[in-house]
This record gives structure tokens, sequence and C-alpha cells, in this order.
């Protein structure tokens, strides 16, 4: 063999790995390029999909409180509205106490008090009723005032027992039964 063969075999050697070294290294380059881009695009899209996420989330939350703030402006206004009318309420039973049926209804409240109450029960109510009360109940009527819208306030005999049939008291028991009347 020549040398000069030997040196062209060599040649064609080197160029033949050469072009398997840069074949394999262009495979290399583009599977990690396209590696590079699978993973770009794969964090791209978790980022898209979690962004979202969170605004979806914080929109619903935005929501939920915007239905929350709008729940107690409406439960606020209906409460003033119903304070209002139980304010309404007190003054009509305010302006009972001058109808001329409200004798009538002490009456009924001083007897109920002494069949609940018993003998030697004192009855006590406002100082505009106090004469009223001092003829209805007699010798049972304690002359100290009570600060009520009206009725009377019963106390048995021993002071154990309290009756109390005052417009603010019975209001303040019906007062739930009075608010669904109202809204």
């Amino acid at each position: 063999m020549s040398l000069d063969r030997l040196v062209e075999e060599i040649r064609q050697r080197g160029a033949s790995e050469l072009a398997k070294i840069q074949s394999t290294a262009e495979a290399d380059r583009a599977r990690l390029a396209a590696e590079r881009d699978r993973r770009v695009a794969e964090i791209r899209e978790h980022a898209q999909r979690t962004t979202a996420a969170e605004i979806a989330r914080d929109r619903a939350q935005r929501l939920a409180a915007a239905h929350l703030l709008a729940r107690k402006a409406t439960y606020e206004a209906r409460e003033r509205r119903l304070q209002q009318s139980l304010g309404e309420v007190r003054e009509l039973l305010r302006s009972y106490t001058a109808d001329p049926a409200y004798p009538k209804l002490l009456e009924r409240m001083v007897a109920r008090a002494h069949r609940e109450l018993g003998e030697g029960v004192r009855i006590r109510g406002r100082s505009e009723d106090a004469s009223t009360l001092s003829r209805i109940a007699g010798p049972r009527f304690d002359a100290t005032a009570v600060p009520i819208l009206g009725g009377i306030v019963a106390l048995s005999a021993d002071g154990r027992r309290r009756l109390t049939l005052s417009f603010d008291e019975l209001l303040r028991l019906r007062e739930d039964r009075v608010r669904e009347l109202l809204a």
C-alpha cells in the first residue's frame, strides 16, 4: 500500500468520523433544542393555567365579597325599616293610652293580675294612669310610678312574683312576631 493511499484512507476515515460526530452533534443540538422548546412550552402552559386559576379564584372571592356586602346593606336597610316601624308601633301604643278603651284594658289587666298573683297583689303603673288605677285597683294600687308606655306591673303580696303587663314588655315578648308582620 502506498503512503498516499494510506494518508487518503486516513483522511476519508477522519472525514467520515468527523461527519458522524457533526451529525451526532447536530442531532444532539436538535434534540436539546426540541427538549428546551417542549419544557418552555410546558412551563408557559403551566403558568397560564396557574394564572387563570388564580384569576378565577380572585374573581370568585371578589364576587362573594360583593354579595356579602349587598346582603349586609339589604339587611341593614331592612333592620332600619323594622326599627322605624317598631318605633311607630310604640307611638301607636303611646297614643292608645289616650283612647277611651284604655281604662277597660287596664281593668282586664288588673283582674288578670289578681287571678294570677292572688290576694294582696300590688298594682303599679304610669304616673299618668294613677287616678284610673287607684279607682280600678283600690287599696291594691301602689302609687310608685313605673317608666312604661302603658299597662301595669303587678307584684305578689310577698314580693316574690311579678307580672309585667306593660306595653313595653308585651311588645318585647312578641317582637319577633311583630317583625314578621312588619316585614
